[in-house]
């Protein structure tokens, strides 16, 4: 329990130094209007992208299936 003590007290600068350029960060980012519209975009593709990747094997799988289906009879 003293070790993790002094560990956390060892710390303790470290994170009080980068909480506080937390606070700072914009200066060094470039913000602009089409900020928010690329992070929309981008969860968009990464938000509809599974699902367009689901009904694709779906279909896929179906149409196999048919085709096997076929075979057999």
């Amino acid at each position: 329990m003293v070790y993790l003590i002094k560990r956390l007290l060892m710390a303790w600068p470290l994170i009080w130094f980068v909480s506080g350029s937390y606070a700072d960060s914009y200066r060094y980012m470039h913000v602009s209007i089409d900020t928010p519209w690329v992070i929309f975009l981008f969860l968009t593709v990464v938000i509809l992208l599974p699902f367009f990747l689901m009904a694709f094997l779906y279909w896929r799988n179906a149409v196999r299936k048919n085709a096997e289906a076929g075979d057999e009879n």
